[in-house]
This record gives C-alpha cells, sequence and structure tokens, in this order.
C-alpha cells in the first residue's frame, strides 16, 4: 500500500496502540483429490482468523473476528458505523493491547439508559462478529448523506485495482478487498475475511486520519445488503461501489438516504441503482 502514500497519524484521536503484528497466513498441509481419484499431498497457505474483544467504558462491547493488522481502524470505525460515536469529540481514548485481543475505549458520554435485554442482529457476513450490547449504540436514525458530484472513471479505476488483484485473495481466494478513494485518487485499501471488517477498517483510517468521509467513496468486494449499507450511511459517505450485487432492501435504503449506490461495477460497465448519473466533465 506504499504507492497510496498512506500517513497514520491520529488527528487528535488518543490512541495507544500496542499492537504490531501478527502472521497473516499460516502453511497448511492437505491432500489434493483430483477427479481420477489420485491423491497428492500438498501444502498451501490459509488466512489466519483472529479474535479482538472491544470493550467500551468497561464493558464488553463487541467480539469480532478478523484480519490481525488495522485493528485501530477496525475498532474505529466500527464504532461509527454502529452508531456507538458521531465524530472523534465523542472518544477519550482508545487502546489495543499489544497481542491485539483486546481493545479498550473510553467515551465522553454514558448512557442514558440501563441494561436491558438485548436481542443480537447477526452480520450477513457470519464470520462470528458479535454486539453483545447496545448499551452505547444511539437509537436515533442516522442522518441522510450528501450527495456529490461523481465521474465514472473514479469507479472504473477502483474495479481495474481491484481486478489486478490483491495480495492475499491472490493467494488464498478467501479475502474481501475495500477501497477509499476521494476525488479519483485512492487514499486507501485493505482486506479482511469479512467484507464488514474492510469496510470497517477504510472508514476507520479516514476516521484516524481526518479525512473529510463527505467527500469519498469506498468500494467493496462484497455484495451489498442493509447492514452493509448502512455503514457507509451512518459514515457520511455519498457513494457505496461493489463489485457484487445489492439486495432490494438496500436499494430503497439507499434511495431514502440519497445515498448513491453502484453495484455490478467492474471494468467494462457498473449498475446505478441509486443517485444522479454521473458528471460529463
Amino acid at each position: 500500500m506504499d504507492q497510496f502514500e498512506l500517513h497514520r497519524e491520529t488527528e487528535g484521536i488518543p490512541i495507544n496502540d500496542q499492537f504490531s503484528s501478527l502472521d497473516l497466513l499460516k502453511k497448511q498441509s492437505f491432500v489434493n483429490i483430483d477427479r481420477l481419484g489420485r491423491l497428492e499431498e500438498k501444502e498451501a497457505e490459509v488466512l489466519t482468523e483472529h479474535l479482538l474483544e472491544v470493550y467500551v467504558n468497561e464493558r464488553l462491547t463487541m467480539k469480532v473476528v478478523c484480519l490481525p493488522e488495522y485493528l485501530a481502524e477496525l475498532v474505529l470505525g466500527r464504532l461509527l458505523t454502529e452508531g456507538i460515536v458521531s465524530g472523534p469529540d465523542e472518544i477519550k481514548s482508545v487502546y489495543l493491547c499489544e497481542n491485539g485481543c483486546r481493545a479498550r475505549v473510553y467515551l465522553t458520554k454514558t448512557p442514558d439508559r440501563s441494561p436491558r435485554e438485548f436481542t443480537e442482529t447477526t452480520p450477513s457476513c457470519c464470520t462470528g462478529s458479535h454486539i453483545l450490547n447496545d448499551l452505547f449504540i444511539t437509537q436515533e436514525k442516522p442522518l441522510p448523506v450528501r450527495p456529490i458530484p461523481w465521474k465514472a472513471e473514479w469507479v472504473f479505476s477502483l474495479a481495474d485495482l481491484f481486478a489486478e488483484g490483491t495480495p492475499l485473495h491472490d493467494k488464498t481466494c478467501g479475502t474481501h478487498s475495500c477501497f477509499l478513494a476521494s476525488g479519483g485518487k485512492t487514499l486507501f485499501w485493505c482486506e479482511d475475511i469479512g467484507r464488514h471488517n474492510a469496510l470497517d477498517k477504510a472508514i476507520g483510517y479516514a476516521f484516524r486520519s481526518g479525512i473529510d468521509l463527505s467527500r469519498c467513496m469506498v468500494y467493496s468486494s462484497g455484495r451489498l445488503p442493509v447492514d452493509m449499507t448502512v455503514k457507509a450511511i451512518r459514515a457520511g459517505i455519498p457513494i457505496l461501489a461493489s463489485k457484487a450485487v445489492p439486495t432490494a432492501e438496500a436499494v430503497a435504503l439507499a434511495k431514502e438516504y440519497h445515498l448513491t449506490l453502484l453495484c455490478a461495477a467492474r471494468r467494462d460497465s457498473m449498475r446505478l441503482y441509486a443517485g444522479d448519473p454521473p458528471s460529463l466533465c
């Protein structure tokens, strides 16, 4: 990702990140069986699943199964897209332990309601990520996003980048990826075992770096149901694009909240499901 000139400054969010790195891949032996019944011992690299527990004001709030990289960005992005915070001024501090298994977040606000029975909504990614309580999650509806002019070439360039390959997916065929861009310039990209995680990491990177998300677009490799679409809306991102398809409910949500929704966005064509057509100039 060096070609995108990434910057890692915290921009006012106090982050004590003690985590260094863990292996993203591990070699595993297997027996290959072909159609003729021949057996051959081989070896391949597989992804490492990592469990991160997130405590908010000392209350266990999330368990996230992810790849062990960009964990601070993942925490920040998830705080924003789950409606736990709406801006950096609501975060006192974030601490990430050295083995990356536990994050502690302290907010400037305290919940104005008592703990109650909580019914969990299972994310459509089915990676084992869980929201354990909704004590800090706002019950307010998100605000509509502010549409911005956009160019088709911006989306096609991201589709080109994705088609040219992403390192972990090339080795394992097991990741989703997400690209963050603004005005045709790619600012960040990442891979993860879950498309929700990848989107949250891209949003968290912008949140951490002081990038104005209202001028950005994101491009995801995964399908876009409601739970992915609402993440972009909560983050105030005006353009959400994907190589894959939306659901009918996601399209309706995008129209309601003025989100430009582009799907089946590949190197030769894309589908505009919601929002205004691209600018010609």
